[in-house]
């Protein structure tokens, strides 16, 4: 039974850690609260090259890390200034794994989540097709969503891939992202997306919704729980009124209180 639940924010983005708690207060029958950057609050020595050790190498290759002194380095300037940092893609398990261990051991009990949002791109293997594949949640303690995940890991509409090869043919280079993002407005969520924050909300209440009940995502995708592996069906799922199925509306209230 979770009792508490500490959401910690990610400062460099748009994402608003307060609305998100405020919103997830109403629903849950937890104290809820609001950190600091997990990266700061619960910092350690060990941190840059447990980083480093996660940084996935190429798409297709299982292996991770690289621990050379420069990498390293990087990893500890991306702490201390997380604005300058970005391009690079983490194993979100190990990442994971080893913000458990910055955890003082006292705080890991489930019964306590910690919920991190963060301004790093996670991907987990897919042992189905030999491939990492990005992620916008990575469940359990602490749990882990990544705001650039939301962007960048359920695909575009088709519309965005046909402007694209369109572009490439005509001028045999890819076109400037914010040429596709004029021409396919509002169709998908964009960095610094004025709809961050009502797009992550469900994703943090999947954090608690596994805990739990041992279920991570809903299958209906209709509900804010649904994992949404396009950029429509999730601003459908984390738009629409009302919020939740049937079944999770018993759980999580009827939604006709707003998002």
């Amino acid at each position: 039974m979770v009792d508490r639940v500490t959401l910690y924010g990610a400062p460099t983005t748009v994402a608003d850690a307060d609305a998100i708690a405020d919103w997830l207060r109403a629903r849950i029958d937890a104290d809820v609260s609001v950190g600091g950057r997990f990266l700061d609050v619960h910092r350690t020595e060990a941190l840059p090259e447990r980083f480093a050790e996660a940084r996935v190498r190429s798409p297709y290759d299982r292996e991770t890390g690289n621990t050379m002194l420069g990498t390293v380095r990087y990893e500890e300037r991306a702490l201390d200034h997380p604005e300058r940092a970005g391009g690079v893609l983490y194993d979100g398990l190990s990442v994971q794994r080893a913000l458990n261990d910055a955890l003082p051991e006292a705080k890991r009990d489930l019964a306590h989540l910690h919920v991190a949002l963060l301004d790093r791109a996670l991907a987990t293997w897919g042992d189905h097709d030999g491939r990492w594949h990005k992620r916008v949640a990575v469940l359990g303690q602490p749990a882990l969503v990544s705001v650039p995940g939301l962007y960048e890991a359920p695909a575009k509409p088709e519309a965005y891939y046909r402007a694209k090869q369109k572009h490439a043919l005509l001028s045999g280079d890819a076109p400037p992202r914010e040429v596709l993002e004029d021409r396919i407005e509002g169709a998908f969520l964009i960095e610094d997306d004025p709809r961050t924050t009502d797009a992550l909300k469900g994703y943090v209440l999947a954090a608690v919704h596994l805990v739990e009940t041992g279920e991570a995502f809903c299958e209906d995708e209709r509900c804010r729980l649904f994992d949404a592996h396009y950029h429509e069906d999730l601003l459908r799922a984390q738009g629409r009124d009302p919020e939740f199925c049937d079944e999770h509306a018993a759980a999580y209230g009827a939604s006709g209180e707003g998002s």
